[in-house]
């Protein structure tokens, strides 16, 4: 049974950080490609961030490009979602999303920005 299990998120000002972790079991992780989507209030669900198994390459939405990074670690199972310079339009649910190819997701983890 493949589980994504997310934390970090929160209650943060405009201009602090937070950093998104998402543990993976039941898959092998190390060929899954991984991104973290978001889904802001009254929008469809966006993707974020991608990172290719090998984190060969990553990919960013526009409005996050220079402010989130994403990464991994393979021996962990785990990768991250850096986040700074928060603003309240990032206030949203966020989910981590494994590609297998087939898609798995977590359950997703609230973050809000508000001062």
């Amino acid at each position: 049974q493949v589980q994504l299990v997310e934390s970090g998120g929160g209650l943060v000002q405009p201009g602090e950080s937070l950093t998104l972790t998402c543990v993976a079991s039941g898959l092998t992780f190390s060929e899954a490609a991984m991104r973290w989507q978001r889904q802001l209030p009254g929008k469809e669900r966006e993707r974020v961030a991608s990172i290719t198994s090998g984190s060969e390459t990553l990919l960013y939405e526009d409005s996050v490009k220079g402010r989130f990074t994403i990464s991994r670690d393979n021996a962990k199972n785990t990768v991250y979602l850096q986040m700074k310079n928060l603003q309240p339009e990032d206030t949203g649910v966020y989910f981590c999303n494994a590609l297998t190819p087939y898609s798995y997701w977590g359950q997703g983890i609230q973050v809000t920005v508000s001062s």
